[in-house]
C-alpha cells in the first residue's frame, strides 16, 4: 500500500473538504445544554426524525449525500459498482477518474488524504460533538497474500495510525479500527481455525510469542509458525504502542477465520488489557453462534483477569457467508431473519450493558449499529440502569458519510458517539469503499428516511435565508 499521509497537499480546487467549510457552532448551545443536566431522554427526539440535525452541514454536502444515497438506492449499481468504477477509471485514466470521484462519493465516506485533509474533518466532527475512529482501509482475503514486507509495510501504516490518533486532540478517548489480515495471512488464519477445531491454544505461549519467544505451534508447518510468529510481533507492536493512548478495535471477518482471529486477539487483550480494555473484540449478530461467542469472551475475560472490549454489530458478510453454506453444504451460519438478527443484537447489547452497570471499569462496549430501534433500547437501557451518557463505558459508533441524524442526535443529548473513519488516496480507498458498499447494500438501499431528512433540510434552506 502506498504511504496514506503525503507531505504535500494536493491543489486547492481538488479538495473535497473546501466546498463545505462552514464553522459548525449550530449545535454549540445545545451541546452545552446537555453538559452538567442529565434530563431524561425524550422519546420524541429518538424517533430520529428531526432534519435540524443536519443543520451543521453546507448546502454541498446535503446535496452530496443526497445524491449519493440515491445512487446506492439501485441494487444493480451497488452491487457492480467495482466493475462500473474500473471500467470508468479504465476509460479515463488515473488521474481524471480520481478528479471525478473525490469531490463526491469519497468525500462522502472519507476523511481524506493529506494529515491536513484529516485533521480539517477530523475538527469539524469534533465541533458536532462526534468522535473520530480511524480506520486504516487495508485489509485481506484469502489469494491476495502478498509475503511479509507487505504486511511489514502494513505495520508502519497502522503505527501511523496510532500516533496520529492520539497525538491530536480529537477525543478524549481515541480509538481506532485494526483488520489483523492486514498483518497475518489469511491463509494462516483459515489454518489456524481449522486447528482450533480439534485443539485448544492456550493464550499464554501466544503472549510468549508476542513478547519474541521462539514457540513452536502444533499443527503449524515450519513456513506457516514463522509466519505466525512474525504476525504476532507486529500485533504486539500495536499493542505496545496503543496501550495507555488509543482503543483498538480489532474488526471480525469471516466465519471461516475469525475463531483465529478471536484466539488472537484474545491474547492481545491477555496482555494489554490488564488495568484497562485498550483491545476490543466485534462481535457479529447476524451469526446464530454470536451469543455464544460473547458469553465465551466474557468467560475467558473472567479466567484469564482481563479487562473485556466489546463492539457489537449486526455483521456485513451475509451475502458471502450465505454462499459458501451452500457451496460446502453446511448450516446456515445467518439467521434466517432481520428479526431474529435484531433480537440476537439486542440480547448480546443486553448482556454487556448488565455487566457495565455492575463493573464499569472491566468491561466497555461501542453499539456500533445503524438500527434505530437498537439505538434507542440502548438508551433506554442505559437510562434505567444509570450507565452515564459519556462515562466511557458504553459509546455509540456509524460509519462517516452515514446515519447523520442518529449519529448528531445522540451527540446532542449528550452520548458518546463515534464515527469510523477511512482515509487514504483515492487508489487505497476505492477497493474498501467497493467492499463496503456491496457488504452494506441492505442498509444502503434502506436509508429512505434519510434521504427525506436531507431533503427537508434542504427545502428548509432554499425557503429561509441565510
Amino acid at each position: 500500500m502506498s504511504t496514506l499521509l503525503r507531505p504535500r497537499s494536493l491543489p486547492h480546487f481538488i479538495s473535497p473538504r473546501l466546498l463545505g467549510t462552514e464553522a459548525p457552532r449550530v449545535l454549540a448551545a445545545v451541546a452545552s445544554q446537555c453538559q452538567g443536566q442529565r434530563q431524561p431522554v425524550s422519546a420524541d427526539l429518538l424517533t430520529f426524525e428531526d432534519p435540524r440535525a443536519f443543520k451543521a452541514k453546507s448546502v454541498w454536502e446535503l446535496t452530496r449525500a443526497l445524491c449519493v444515497f440515491q445512487f446506492c438506492s439501485f441494487p444493480k449499481l451497488v452491487n457492480n459498482c467495482g466493475k462500473l468504477m474500473s471500467f470508468t477509471r479504465a476509460l479515463m485514466g488515473r488521474s481524471a477518474f480520481s478528479l471525478l470521484l473525490r469531490p463526491i462519493v469519497y468525500a462522502q465516506f472519507v476523511a481524506g488524504e493529506t494529515e491536513g485533509e484529516i485533521a480539517a474533518s477530523m475538527e469539524k466532527m469534533s465541533s458536532l460533538g462526534l468522535h473520530p475512529m480511524l480506520a486504516v482501509p487495508i485489509e485481506e482475503d484469502l489469494g491476495e497474500s502478498t509475503g511479509e514486507r507487505r504486511y511489514d509495510d502494513n505495520l508502519a501504516t497502522m503505527l501511523e495510525c496510532v500516533k496520529m490518533s492520539h497525538k491530536n486532540a480529537w477525543s478524549k478517548d481515541p480509538m481506532m479500527q485494526l483488520k489483523i489480515t492486514a498483518l497475518v495471512s489469511p491463509e494462516l488464519c483459515v489454518r489456524l481455525t481449522s486447528l482450533l477445531a480439534k485443539e485448544k491454544y492456550d493464550l499464554n505461549r501466544l503472549v510468549s510469542a508476542m513478547n519474541g519467544e521462539p514457540i513452536i505451534f502444533p499443527g503449524l508447518r515450519d513456513s506457516e509458525n514463522t509466519h505466525f510468529l512474525l504476525g504476532l510481533q507486529r500485533l504486539n507492536q500495536i499493542g505496545e504502542a496503543s496501550e495507555g493512548k488509543v482503543r483498538v478495535l480489532v474488526d471480525a471477518e469471516y466465519t471461516y477465520m475469525n475463531p483465529a482471529l478471536t484466539l488472537i486477539t484474545m491474547a492481545m487483550m491477555k496482555k494489554f488489557n490488564q488495568k484497562q480494555a485498550w483491545i476490543w473484540n466485534t462481535y457479529q449478530c447476524y451469526l446464530k453462534e454470536s451469543r455464544m461467542l460473547l458469553l465465551d469472551a466474557i468467560k475467558r475475560s473472567m479466567d484469564h483477569s482481563f479487562c473485556l472490549g466489546v463492539k457489537l454489530v449486526r455483521g456485513a458478510y451475509m451475502d458471502k457467508e450465505r454462499k459458501l453454506a451452500v457451496q460446502e453444504d453446511r448450516e446456515d451460519p445467518v439467521h434466517r431473519s432481520w428479526e431474529h438478527t435484531n433480537d440476537s443484537y439486542n440480547a448480546c447489547l443486553d448482556i454487556m450493558l448488565n455487566l457495565i452497570a455492575q463493573k464499569p471499569d472491566q468491561y466497555m462496549i461501542i453499539v456500533a449499529t445503524h438500527n434505530e430501534a437498537s439505538v434507542r433500547h440502548a438508551v433506554t437501557r442505559m437510562e434505567e440502569m444509570g450507565i452515564e451518557r459519556d462515562g466511557g463505558s458504553v459509546c455509540f459508533g456509524q460509519l462517516l458519510g452515514m446515519c447523520d441524524h442518529v449519529s448528531l442526535t445522540l451527540a446532542q443529548l449528550g452520548f458518546s458517539v463515534y464515527k469510523s473513519v477511512p482515509y487514504g488516496s483515492v487508489d487505497d480507498t476505492l477497493p474498501y469503499l467497493v467492499r463496503r458498499a456491496q457488504e452494506n447494500r441492505t442498509v444502503l438501499q434502506g436509508i429512505r428516511k434519510e434521504r427525506e431528512l436531507l431533503r427537508q433540510e434542504l427545502r428548509r434552506r432554499m425557503r429561509v435565508p441565510g
